[in-house]
């Protein structure tokens, strides 16, 4: 007769099979799948990724940096950073939340060297491409903080370009990535290193901020 397992012992076990199962959840991801077969050396699988996401990963750059070509530059270091780590990955996450939160990463050394050598972008109008992220007014929309009244295109672009500068980088970041990417508190707390709580209080001061930036052109 077997010997009976203490509640501890099963406990544990039951927790060692929840570990177990929990890859499996990423595995179902079909861009996991592909960067399964990038580690493997599939560079088509390479190139099936970097047309889904680099438009996707230019319009959020361009959102924090408002420059085209350095926007272009961090995408591009971006899937080089995923290039170079291929044989290293494991599916611990979905695969958009596991490379923005390489690009968040790669967004805040930039700021910080931008700082450190006083180099602060001065925002052109250069067009984004035809991603999710081509217009400001998109984020406004998005946040269903348009003002009511009715006023130019070009106008418009100003006043939503304003408000989106108002918003402090961690702010903007978590804006992008909600509205725009549609990704839960969970996955923007994985790219920011944020607890959930965090990240809902983060999105809350942003839609005050917006509103009140906006709410001065009604």
């Amino acid at each position: 007769m077997l010997p009976r397992r203490s509640s501890a012992e099963r406990s544990i076990q039951e927790l060692q099979l929840v570990s177990q199962s929990l890859p499996n959840l990423y595995l179902a991801d079909p861009d996991v799948q592909l960067m399964l077969q990038v580690a493997r050396g599939d560079t088509a699988a390479f190139e099936a990724l970097m047309l889904k996401y680099q438009d996707r990963l230019i319009g959020f750059f361009y959102h924090l940096v408002r420059d085209r070509t350095m926007a272009e530059d961090m995408a591009q270091d971006v899937f080089l950073r995923v290039y170079r780590s291929r044989e290293r990955y494991s599916a611990k996450a979905r695969f958009s939340t596991w490379l923005f939160r390489i690009a968040h990463n790669l967004a805040s050394n930039q700021r910080r060297g931008l700082a450190r050598r006083k180099e602060v972008p001065l925002g052109g109008n250069a067009d984004v491409g035809n991603s999710n992220y081509s217009n400001d007014e998109n984020l406004a929309e998005k946040s269903a903080l348009m003002p009511t009244r009715m006023i130019d295109s070009r106008e418009t672009r100003d006043i939503v370009r304003e408000a989106i500068d108002s918003l402090s980088e961690r702010q903007k970041t978590a804006v992008l990535l909600h509205k725009f990417e549609g990704m839960s508190y969970q996955d923007i707390g994985d790219i920011m290193d944020l607890n959930i709580v965090a990240v809902k209080s983060l999105l809350s001061r942003a839609r005050r901020r917006l509103k009140e930036v906006l709410e001065r052109h009604i």
